[in-house]
């Protein structure tokens, strides 16, 4: 097609932001921070390289995932406690917050609920910022990897995705078919994966990871949850995702609770107010 005169105008055009977010609530980070120096530890758990784990945490505890032993990505889902059909929805919370999160943004759940679920209080890897290639850690763009792309790129079955991962952690926590689990599996929030655009192509990249053992990203938890994180099988995300190629290490998450007098107090966050009628009423 040929290129219109005005081209050049069109393109020099600046953009805006879709959604401006000065006005969502304040996370109190502060008060957190000074809640969480109240805090113990009340629960460790090792999650090995290509598996998966669910387990329960409660509205007001803190947890932390931390590569222990080696550069290793994670993959994280959460659901309400009482309610798989509310969970993580990664494509709001990057358009509130930008396509990498970090300290002060929160993970927010799907519709009609779009409320937090979670606030990032910690991040050890927050001096990474944008890289020269436009790399950035801790993604909400990513997916995650999943036998079904793997089985059309490639042609072969391969059973230790993280989608797989998190669909067998949530089917024995939840005594559910496997089947069914599936179905409340979703889209992730990359921990620890180094991820952005290709600037010519704007393809989805990935690059190895900085993280180093110690590094963690930590969590308030605003409502009870079920945390589903697999220790993904890409470990440092440098070359593969989806076989047994990559060289691995195990992902440790841990809970921890205040215990004192000086309780935080907060409520938990309600689901959204929108009237649900979508203009049915004046249909």
């Amino acid at each position: 097609m040929a290129t219109p005169s005005d081209a050049k105008k069109r393109k020099e055009i600046r953009p805006v932001i879709c959604y401006q977010n000065n006005t969502l609530p304040d996370p109190d980070l502060s008060g957190l921070k000074t809640h969480r120096k109240g805090s113990s530890l009340i629960k460790r758990i090792i999650i090995p390289p290509r598996q998966g784990i669910c387990l329960p945490v409660k509205a007001g505890q803190f947890f932390r995932i931390i590569s222990s032993e080696g550069p290793q990505v994670g993959d994280l889902n959460l659901w309400a406690e009482d309610n798989l059909n509310e969970n993580f929805y990664s494509g709001k919370t990057r358009a509130l917050h930008g396509s990498h999160v970090s300290t002060g943004d929160r993970l927010w759940s799907n519709f009609p609920h779009l409320r937090p679920m979670a606030t990032i209080t910690a991040d050890t890897l927050d001096w990474y910022g944008i890289d020269k290639y436009g790399g950035s850690v801790h993604d909400v763009i990513g997916t995650r990897c999943d036998p079904y792309t793997n089985m059309l790129l490639s042609g072969n079955n391969y059973d230790h995705c993280c989608h797989s991962n998190l669909t067998r952690a949530l089917a024995k926590y939840k005594n559910l078919e496997i089947s069914e689990a599936e179905q409340y599996v979703h889209d992730v929030l990359n921990v620890f994966m180094c991820t952005g655009f290709t600037r010519d192509t704007g393809q989805y990249f990935m690059k190895a990871s900085p993280v180093r053992p110690g590094d963690y990203l930590e969590f308030f938890a605003e409502i009870n949850l079920i945390v589903g994180l697999s220790a993904c099988p890409g470990g440092d995300c440098s070359s593969e995702h989806s076989s047994s190629e990559a060289i691995c290490h195990p992902l440790e998450l841990e809970i921890y609770k205040n215990s004192s007098e000086n309780n935080l107090e907060r409520a938990e966050p309600i689901a959204n107010s929108y009237s649900g009628a979508h203009g049915m009423d004046s249909y």
